[in-house]
């Protein structure tokens, strides 16, 4: 290289070169901005319908949950952590806490094992097993209002299949709807059947996720399929497992279709769960300020159970 390339040309390639970086920075520049502005144009729907449907409801709950309102639902006067300490002392909480704990502890532990046996028989692809999933995977598809009528048919003391059954084998009629209680477990029984179309779904396709050759290798090794079940299956099924538990704890803390048509938390508050209690005391009395307050402690109480799950049920869970 000349000495006159090192005083004249290097200078000027060394200026083309930073012209030609600082234009390919812009450019990059404007790329991502248009990414971004695209990315946005995606999300402004879902973020839309977040904002109306999400974010203004729960803004609004901690405004009325801090006033007072007439019998016609109007704002009367600001009145602070009042309505929340109302909640605590007039037992609501307990209540409503004591009656959706049993709830949950009905259905939830019940239904996932109950969508866990079925999806373990079905799992083996024998012929005409297609007719049993189609049929274990039915309840999905049905909404709670449809679901409810059809179980208040069923549970109807004198006109209902079920106590007609109980009859021909000389057991006497159950007042399921009517009685304290049997109310709870009948509103548990028909959850459980109603989530298991989706729990059945779920579990299937975590089975089905697992490859055949760890099956193959077990099988080789002599493992019956108890074992098999115990030690392959369970373990690499845990992550499944943990998501179905965690939607069906919310999923349950939430319930209220079928016992607003089966029982409207009677009798004598017998299947009252927390929801239904904040229906009551917003859309029934119109005290929306105490009915807020209850919605705020519901969303506290789940939020904390989630968490604990995440933070402690989590550990358990095995993933690849």
């Amino acid at each position: 290289m000349s000495e006159l390339d090192n005083r004249i040309g290097l200078p000027a390639a060394s200026r083309r070169i930073s012209k030609t970086s600082e234009r390919r920075t812009a450019s990059l520049r404007v790329q991502r901005m248009r990414e971004n502005m695209l990315a946005y144009g995606f999300l402004a729907p879902s973020l839309l319908l977040f904002a109306v449907f999400l974010f203004y409801p729960m803004f609004k709950s901690v405004y009325l949950s801090m006033h007072s309102t007439d019998p016609t639902g109007q704002i009367a006067a600001y009145v602070g952590l009042d309505n929340f300490k109302a909640v605590f002392q007039s037992g609501l909480f307990l209540q409503g806490m004591k009656v959706t704990l049993l709830f949950v502890l009905f259905t939830v532990p019940t239904g996932i094992l109950a969508a866990l046996i079925l999806a373990a028989l079905t799992h083996n692809k024998f012929k005409g097993m297609r007719v049993f999933q189609f049929v274990f995977s039915l309840p999905v598809v049905l909404s709670v209002g449809s679901s409810a009528v059809i179980w208040k048919f069923l549970f109807h003391p004198t006109l209902g299949m079920l106590n007609y059954l109980l009859g021909k084998v000389g057991i006497d009629p159950i007042p399921w709807l009517t009685s304290p209680d049997w109310a709870l477990i009948s509103i548990s029984i028909m959850t459980i059947w109603m989530n298991l179309g989706f729990n059945y779904i779920i579990l299937s396709s975590g089975l089905q996720g697992i490859p055949d050759e760890i099956y193959e290798s077990a099988k080789i090794d002599g493992a019956g399929p108890l074992l098999t079940f115990r030690k392959i299956s369970m373990p690499l099924l845990s992550p499944t497992l943990f998501f179905v538990s965690v939607v069906s704890i919310i999923g349950a803390f939430q319930s209220f279709g079928q016992i607003n048509i089966l029982t409207r938390g009677g009798p004598m508050d017998s299947t009252n769960v927390f929801v239904y209690s904040i229906y009551q005391e917003a859309f029934v009395n119109f005290r929306f300020g105490t009915g807020s307050a209850q919605a705020l402690i519901l969303f506290a109480v789940i939020m904390l159970l989630t968490l604990i799950q995440f933070k402690w049920v989590e550990r358990k869970v095995h993933y690849q």
